[in-house]
């Protein structure tokens, strides 16, 4: 199975193999983080949120500075460095011993997190090309549900043992996971580190700062963005509160979701190879997308068997609307980038998905737990003006950029 879920050789099956250690640790200390510090450091459920918080807004554009430290000095060079000091963070965690202590260590651990995301990017950008870009990022997407999955897993044996040893060795593992990650990709193809372009000197370093195209697309990936957080936070409070459906239907949707990643993401994503098309993806994903809301919503009809129907539909539909929107973003992150900038660009990019991450709880409780059937359709109605903006907005980065960059390079 694991041969499937790879590619066959060659840069695409180390970037994956480093991808499988990073999420099978952090998906096993997601799910005992909670619990680890509110039951055994003492910090409160109050203070466990405002410390992730503090952490999240000073990580939220660290993918820039560190991106762009990995465009000038390599991207597997740097991405090791930071995902191995990534894990000595990590590793922190088994220090804390207060909410301050926890505080420092959580900006620590998000600041390299994200600069370790953005450099790694700049190592797929530097190692593969066209068609070979695109399936590799659609075997990353499939192998990071796989690897959570595992450690979660493996996470739900310290959370049956429930001891203070059984937490503390699922944060070693998850720091083992790093370092391993990081001699992972050490074993990359060396890549020269990309030279400014021509004419360069009279640029600012941290160009993507001051690309007000690219900006307003990572504004739009954001929006869409939102829809990741509906099955974690909305869909399990909408199914309690809202619906007839038993309880296990938040697992059900969640193995419908990851099941489906795994099986279709990489077909899917060869099919989005190209700017245009990728432009496409996203437009129909903003449908696709508001169609799920549209389930989500008649789930709220009386009786068990329809709520369960209405949210298996509802969740084949949003997992569907959710690997089209990924593929065409992929290719509109990539493609809009600079050569000689793709790691302070990716950074750039992913502050969109961690700053939806950062307002998606309040915003979208407040729309729809509160909000009822008319949220789930607002909500829908955002992603299809997003999806439907990424046109005009795409086509007026395109012209800003002489000579049109090619995803084939």
């Amino acid at each position: 199975m694991l041969n499937r879920l790879l590619p066959a050789s060659g840069p695409g099956r180390v970037l994956a193999l480093a991808t499988l250690f990073l999420t099978m640790g952090q998906g096993a200390f997601m799910t005992c983080s909670a619990l680890y510090f509110t039951t055994v450091v003492g910090i409160s459920v109050p203070q466990l949120g405002l410390g992730l918080t503090i952490a999240g807004a000073v990580g939220l554009f660290a993918g820039v500075p560190l991106g762009h430290m990995a465009d000038r000095h390599g991207g597997r060079e740097t991405a090791a460095l930071l995902i191995a000091l990534n894990g000595l963070a990590a590793a922190g965690y088994l220090a804390v011993g207060s909410f301050a202590q926890f505080t420092v260590s959580a900006c620590l651990f998000v600041v390299l997190e994200r600069g370790g995301r953005a450099a790694l990017q700049t190592a797929v950008a530097g190692t593969l090309r066209g068609a070979d870009l695109v399936e590799t990022r659609a075997y990353l997407r499939a192998i990071t549900n796989v690897g959570v999955a595992v450690g979660a897993g493996f996470a739900g044996i310290a959370l049956q043992l429930d001891s203070p040893a059984a937490f503390r060795t699922v944060l070693v593992l998850d720091a083992l996971s790093f370092l391993v990650a990081a001699a992972v990709l050490t074993t990359l193809p060396k890549v020269a580190p990309v030279a400014a372009a021509p004419g360069g000197a009279g640029q600012p370093r941290l160009a993507v700062l001051r690309d007000r195209p690219f900006a307003l697309v990572t504004a739009l990936s954001a929006v869409l963005s939102l829809h990741a957080v509906l099955l974690e936070i909305v869909v399990p409070l909408w199914i309690a509160g809202h619906t007839d459906a038993p309880r296990w239907m938040v697992t059900a949707l969640f193995l419908l979701n990851t099941a489906n990643v795994v099986a279709f993401q990489v077909r899917i994503a060869k099919r989005v190879s190209e700017l245009p098309l990728a432009v496409r993806a996203v437009r129909q994903a903003g449908f696709v997308l508001c169609a799920a809301c549209v389930l989500f919503a008649a789930s709220a009809a009386d009786g068990m068997a329809m709520a369960v129907a209405f949210l298996l539909l509802a969740g084949a539909v949003h997992v569907y609307g959710e690997m089209v929107l990924s593929a065409g973003a992929w290719v509109i992150g990539f493609d809009l980038a600079p050569s000689d900038k793709q790691g302070q660009y990716q950074g750039f990019f992913f502050s969109g998905y961690a700053a939806s991450a950062m307002i998606a709880p309040t915003f979208l409780t407040a729309t729809v737990l509160q909000g009822g059937a008319l949220g789930w359709l607002l909500l829908g109605g955002l992603f299809i003006l997003a999806g439907l903006a990424m046109k005009p907005v795409v086509g007026w980065a395109e012209r800003t950029r002489a000579p049109r960059l090619a995803h084939s390079g």
